[in-house]
């Protein structure tokens, strides 16, 4: 069985809050796949089911954020599951809204959530971050994550939401890539091949760096022309 940890706060004042996208990508798992009705246990809401293949315990906790990881350690410990065994999604100040990013262990980041998960999980679960954005200052950032999310943010957190659910599959095979590259596709956010420098094969990122016109007219004779043969494996 593998765990998925939606972070959030509990009742219908935060429902709507940007610090609540855990809480809605999760809740938008439950409705998409196979999975019994929510149910109290843990200090959480939870659901079993599967997705794809795979077995799966969904869990909200109902501890509030800043403990939200007593109430996963203790599903945690149930069923036994070492920490490569959960995939926590949560509210990431520092992506533009929108974007989403995938790794295993880390820092907390200042994120309270987190912290609290390092303490009674250990670092090494898969963290999927999902963007909402950093206000510019850093006296708006409470009001910020406990704020709603706009109207006009339904453009990109809507397609986000389902394009997580629709393809959740790849993200518990560990197709981190190929997973954000589909939430991207349905956001219109940079990929992930879109963040990393391009190159075509066999070109070095200095030579795709210059202008073709500008390569015309680099010497061809002289120390210097001798130079850039060296370092391209060619004439320049």
């Amino acid at each position: 069985m593998q765990i998925i940890a939606g972070l959030g706060n509990p009742g219908a004042k935060y429902a709507g809050n940007r610090h609540n996208i855990g809480f809605m990508a999760v809740d938008a798992l439950h409705d998409r796949h196979a999975f019994s009705p929510w149910t109290k246990k843990f200090r959480s809401e939870i659901a079993e089911g599967t997705i794809g293949t795979r077995k799966v315990l969904l869990v909200k906790p109902q501890t509030f954020m800043n403990l939200s990881g007593e109430a996963v350690g203790e599903a945690l410990r149930f069923y036994k599951r070492a920490p490569g065994d959960l995939t926590v999604i949560y509210d990431e100040l520092d992506l533009a809204p929108g974007r989403a990013r995938i790794k295993t262990g880390g820092g907390h980041g200042g994120h309270n959530g987190i912290k609290s998960l390092d303490a009674h999980c250990g670092k090494e679960y898969h963290r999927l971050r999902l963007g909402i954005g950093h206000p510019g200052d850093k006296e708006r950032v409470n009001g910020h994550v406990l704020g709603d999310f706009a109207k006009t943010d339904r453009v990109w957190l809507d397609p986000l939401l389902e394009a997580i659910a629709d393809h959740a599959a790849m993200l518990l095979d560990g197709e981190d890539s190929q997973f954000l590259n589909k939430l991207a596709l349905a956001t219109g956010a940079p990929g992930e091949a879109e963040d990393r420098p391009k190159k075509t094969a066999g070109q070095s990122q200095i030579r795709q760096a210059r202008p073709d016109q500008q390569r015309k007219t680099l010497p061809t004779t002289g120390p210097m022309a001798d130079m850039l043969k060296k370092l391209f494996g060619k004439d320049p």
